[in-house]
């Protein structure tokens, strides 16, 4: 069998209504789509699993990975739990104008309703033009009755909270929790493995065909957690080439590396591990093989590779595991 390595996939690709073209002008994709909305690094949802881009692994899929290697990609525990199912979908997102008003449903709807996992998601923003903004929960506290009447009567956007951003904004988006991408931003997102999005509110948009996109309020509904605190900003110092947490919670954990230098790192945590470079460039090695990650890459380490080495200068690395 062969050996695991660092392993980088093929992006793919999502056109979107809302979608841009800073997926290809800043992060290099390989797509000449004018609506360009997601490209998903790493993946196995459903019809949409990964493909290993380079090495001897090269063609195969995620979702072929898992059941040839099993706890060796993934780790004991994270195998234990999820069997032939990778947790996390990881992907940037360009919102050239803005996304509809969502929701996701956490993994008790999702499984009755769905038989998928919930989606908690977390968002680092890599670039934003001039006074762009995220909608992340209410501006203050809702009940259900306050937000149907807002929802029927076609004033939701007053009760929504507005945040703008720049770049290294981080969010943390539990399942249950409203918001929506704002027009000019570009962000790497962290989620469970989910496909699932309740849309409530879509800007009254009409789509090629002139037709609106369908809602679900219905759904939404019960989705939806009125009580939620406001707790979604990630306040963080960073400390140069020493992680730093960003995110912890039951799906994952993120931190950011700002590297200028090398460092050696050993993986105890029982996990493949996941780094997206989000500025920069990093040289990985591992057993004498070097992989690049320039801005918009991302690799998988596998759970078996315990020792390896991180450099670049003025670059900056999100770390996530399990």
């Amino acid at each position: 069998m062969i050996a695991l390595y660092p392993l980088k996939f093929q992006p793919i690709i999502k056109d979107k209504i809302w979608g841009g073209q800073k997926l290809h002008q800043i992060l290099g994709k390989p797509t000449n789509s004018k609506q360009a909305g997601e490209s998903w690094e790493i993946s196995d949802v459903d019809d949409n699993s990964s493909i290993v881009s380079f090495g001897d692994l090269e063609g195969l899929s995620l979702k072929t990975l898992l059941e040839v290697y099993q706890s060796e990609l993934v780790g004991d525990h994270n195998y234990a739990q999820f069997g032939n199912k990778f947790p996390l979908l990881i992907k940037f997102i360009d919102a050239k104008t803005d996304l509809s008003v969502q929701l996701h449903p956490d993994d008790r709807l999702a499984k009755t309703r769905h038989n998928s996992f919930g989606k908690t998601e977390m968002w680092y923003v890599i670039q934003a033009d001039s006074k762009a903004n995220l909608i992340v929960g209410f501006n203050r506290p809702i009940t259900k009755e306050v937000y149907l009447q807002h929802l029927q009567e076609k004033r939701l956007a007053s009760i929504l909270n507005f945040e703008q951003v720049s770049e290294g904004d981080t969010y943390f988006i539990d399942a249950g929790r409203i918001h929506a991408i704002g027009a000019g931003v570009l962000l790497a997102e962290i989620q469970q493995t989910s496909d699932i999005t309740y849309r409530v509110h879509d800007w009254d948009r009409k789509d090629e065909k002139g037709q609106e996109r369908e809602v679900h309020n219905d759904l939404a509904l019960e989705a939806i957690d009125f009580e939620m605190p406001d707790n979604f900003r990630v306040n963080y110092q960073t400390q140069k080439n020493t992680p730093t947490e960003l995110v912890s919670c039951p799906y994952f954990s993120t931190h950011i590396i700002t590297l200028d230098g090398c460092i050696n790192k050993h993986n105890t945590h029982d996990s493949f591990v996941i780094y997206i470079c989000v500025a920069g460039t990093v040289i990985l090695e591992h057993e004498g093989m070097n992989t690049t990650l320039g801005l918009g890459e991302t690799v998988l380490i596998p759970a078996c590779i315990h020792l390896y080495s991180l450099s670049g200068t003025k670059a900056k690395l999100l770390e996530v595991y399990v």
